[in-house]
């Protein structure tokens, strides 16, 4: 019987190996084709790197020449099972989460295909080491592959609530100072670049974003609102709209910034209250099922004790 289940592990392991393969040979296949700027393109950084290449005579790695062939076939398929508006939020998650280093939409494609068919053979091979059935194998085959090809996703979302609160947490403290900068004389542009100077965290380069595209022609509007546009917090949103409606109708912006500063306080003071009261709910279940039983065993455990030697004795 052992014998039968390793030679199964086996087949299914030369299986695998033969689908990630003709997986990645099909999305290779069906991988868009380049358009002409961009042949174009390729064609004069080859004329500007061949020399230097011919120069060295150095082999390329194994990364290059075998692992990225590959990964980028995965890729391809990845982008045929993933539509263009899932494209389009996957961008979107990218820009809410900071867009990390390393993190693109055709490598989160290539992932999602990877982690299913990693997560489905785990999920088969399992249960039939553990001696369930074939049909149970199966079963679980098909909910690993859904699982695996979400799994990207749902490391994404993790990133940008992790952000978000960050942000969230961060925002009235910068208000704060961005008020008291334009309040003492400087403009808002200058004001927004000492915030991002003297803060840390996503808010800090958010801001310094805003600068940046500001800096290469972006109108201030335009910047502004592209933040709130690509943000997940809504109080920030909140603040991106009010700066803009600030700018096109000409009020005061340091009467605005005092007014958001303000709001931002009073909704801090809330979420404080809230969790406060939350607290109680969330002890409940570990009083009960922790702490309560610990004070019962040393108050009622020696009245049982000596319940139970004077009914032996008796």
């Amino acid at each position: 019987m052992v014998t039968e289940i390793w030679f199964v592990i086996a087949g299914l392991a030369v299986l695998f190996v033969g689908l990630a393969a003709a997986f990645a040979l099909v999305g290779g296949l069906t991988a868009e084709r380049p358009s002409a700027a961009g042949r174009s393109l390729e064609a004069i950084e080859a004329l500007t790197t061949a020399p230097r290449a011919l120069h060295e005579q150095i082999t390329p790695p194994f990364s290059d020449r075998v692992v990225q062939p590959i990964f980028n076939g995965f890729a391809g398929l990845g982008r045929r099972l993933t539509p263009e508006n899932q494209r389009d939020g996957l961008r979107l998650r990218l820009d809410q989460a900071g867009n990390p280093v390393g993190w693109d939409v055709e490598r989160i494609a290539a992932f999602k295909v990877l982690a299913g068919l990693l997560v489905a053979l785990l999920m088969f091979v399992v249960p039939l080491l553990l001696g369930y059935s074939v049909a149970l194998a199966v079963g679980l085959l098909a909910v690993g592959a859904v699982l695996g090809f979400f799994l990207p996703n749902l490391i994404l979302k993790g990133l940008v609530d992790t952000r978000s609160q960050q942000i969230e947490r961060d925002l009235p403290n910068a208000l704060d100072l961005l008020t008291i900068s334009v309040e003492a004389g400087l403009s808002f542009d200058a004001a927004l670049a000492q915030v991002a100077r003297n803060t840390e965290g996503p808010l800090a380069e958010e801001f310094t974003r805003v600068l940046q595209e500001m800096q290469i022609g972006m109108g201030r509007t335009a910047a502004i609102r592209a933040m709130g546009e690509r943000s997940a917090v809504p109080d920030l949103q909140s603040f991106a709209t009010a700066m803009v409606q600030a700018d096109e109708f000409g009020i005061p912006i340091a009467e605005v910034l005092r007014v958001q500063a303000k709001e931002m306080r009073v909704k801090r003071r809330q979420r404080a209250e809230e969790r406060a009261q939350k607290v109680p709910v969330k002890i409940l279940f570990p009083l009960i099922f922790c702490v309560m039983p610990a004070i019962f065993v040393v108050i009622l455990g020696p009245g049982i004790i000596i319940i139970r030697d004077s009914v032996l004795l008796n």
